[in-house]
C-alpha cells in the first residue's frame, strides 16, 4: 500500500514539473515581432519666407522675389489672378484717382495663373527694386517709365514672351496672364535667381506668437486712395485675417473663386505727387507716418525708404523695431494730404 502511495505522489510530481516547463517565456517589453520595423516619422526641411516670416519649403529663403503688375480696374477685379498666393501686395495710386496693385512672390514657380498684367509704374520700380525683384509687367510710358526701368532685371510680358490672351469676357487690355512656373524658367535663363544673406523683410513674430496692437479696435479697416477708389479689409477672427472688399463687393480669383485675404495691414502715408509728365502719381521716399493692422487692432507706426533701391522698413512710433505677425501683408501707400484711414 504504501508502494502504492509512493508511485502516485511521484506521478503527480512529474506532471506538475511537466507543466511549469511548458509556460511561455516571457518577452521584452515593446519587443516588435519579427520581420516588422519602426520608422521614426521626419518632418521636412523648411527654412524661412523672407518676406512673411512663415516657414515653408527648404532653401525658399534665398529665392529671388519676382514682382508683377497688376489690374486694379473696376471692370476687372474679378479677373484677378494670383493675388491669394501672393506674400506682398503694394496698392498706390497710378492716375485719374485710380489704383494699381503689385504682387511680390517669393516662390513664383508655385503660381498657376497672375494676371491680368498691366504696364509699369515709378513708384512700383522702387517697391520692387527694395526686394532686389525682378519686375514684370507689360509696358509703360515710353518717354518717363522705360528709360528708367532699363537699369533693373524684368521682363515685359506679352503674347509670345510669357504672357498669354485668355477670354474672361473684358476688353483685349485686361486678358493678359502669365503662368508662375513658365515664367520662372524664363527668368533663370536671363538673371540672377539667388540673393546671398538674405534678412527678413520685416521683424516678424513667430508664427505661433499672437501680435496685440494698443491703438484700438480695427475690425474694419477703410483706406481711400481716392473718391473712387477705396480698399476695405474686413477681419474675421475665427481665421485671424483681413478679406480685401471694395465698392462692397468681395473680389474673387478669376480661376480659383477665392477672395484675397491677408494677414497684416500696413497702411503708409506720404505726400503724394504728379509727375512731371502731368498723369502719373510718384511716391517722394524717404520716411512718413502710417498704421498698422493685425488680429483685429492697430497703431501708429513710422515707415521709412532711404531711396529707390533700399528696402521699405517699418518701426513703432516713438521709432523702436516694429513685431509684426507671421503671414502675408497688404501695403497701402495713400495721400498724407486727404486720405485718412478709418478703423471700426
Amino acid at each position: 500500500m504504501f508502494k502504492k502511495w509512493t508511485a502516485i505522489v511521484l506521478i503527480l510530481v512529474l506532471l506538475l514539473s511537466s507543466g511549469c516547463s511548458q509556460k511561455p517565456a516571457e518577452q521584452p517589453e515593446n519587443e516588435v515581432p519579427e520581420g516588422t520595423q519602426t520608422q521614426e516619422l521626419q518632418k521636412p526641411a523648411t527654412s524661412l519666407n523672407p518676406l512673411t516670416g512663415v516657414y515653408e519649403t527648404e532653401g525658399i529663403a534665398n529665392i529671388r522675389p519676382v514682382a508683377v503688375m497688376i489690374n486694379n480696374d473696376v471692370r476687372a477685379q474679378n479677373a484677378q489672378a494670383g493675388l491669394p498666393e501672393a506674400d506682398i501686395i503694394y496698392e498706390t495710386e497710378i492716375e485719374g484717382g485710380e489704383t494699381r496693385l503689385m504682387a511680390v512672390f517669393q516662390d513664383v514657380e508655385k503660381v498657376q495663373n497672375i494676371g491680368t498684367i498691366r504696364s509699369a509704374r515709378i513708384p512700383y520700380i522702387d517697391l520692387a527694386q527694395g526686394h532686389q525683384a525682378v519686375y514684370i509687367h507689360r509696358g509703360g510710358d515710353a518717354a518717363s517709365v522705360l528709360p528708367y526701368l532699363s537699369q533693373f532685371d524684368r521682363i515685359d510680358v506679352h503674347e509670345g514672351n510669357y504672357g498669354e490672351r485668355l477670354d474672361n469676357g473684358l476688353a483685349l487690355e485686361h486678358t493678359l496672364y502669365t503662368h508662375g512656373p513658365a515664367l520662372w524658367q524664363g527668368i533663370t535663363s536671363k538673371f540672377t535667381t539667388t540673393l546671398e544673406n538674405v534678412q527678413p523683410w520685416q521683424n516678424f513674430a513667430k508664427e505661433d506668437e499672437t501680435v496685440t496692437l494698443s491703438g484700438g479696435a480695427a475690425n474694419k479697416v477703410a483706406v481711400a486712395f481716392s473718391g473712387n477708389f477705396k480698399s476695405v479689409f474686413v477681419y474675421d477672427s475665427a481665421t485671424g485675417l483681413y478679406e480685401r472688399n471694395f465698392k462692397n463687393t468681395v473680389p474673387t480669383e478669376y480661376f480659383t473663386k477665392e477672395s484675397t485675404k491677408v494677414k497684416n495691414v500696413v497702411v503708409c502715408l506720404a505726400n503724394i505727387y504728379t509727375h512731371a509728365n502731368g498723369a502719373h502719381r510718384m511716391i517722394p521716399w524717404g520716411s512718413g507716418e502710417g498704421y498698422y493692422i493685425t488680429n483685429g487692432g492697430y497703431q501708429a507706426i513710422k515707415w521709412s525708404k532711404a531711396d529707390a533701391n533700399a528696402p521699405l522698413k517699418f518701426t513703432n512710433a516713438d521709432g523702436t523695431p516694429l513685431t509684426m505677425s507671421a503671414g502675408n501683408t497688404w501695403v497701402c501707400f495713400s495721400s498724407s494730404q486727404y486720405s485718412v484711414p478709418t478703423f471700426e
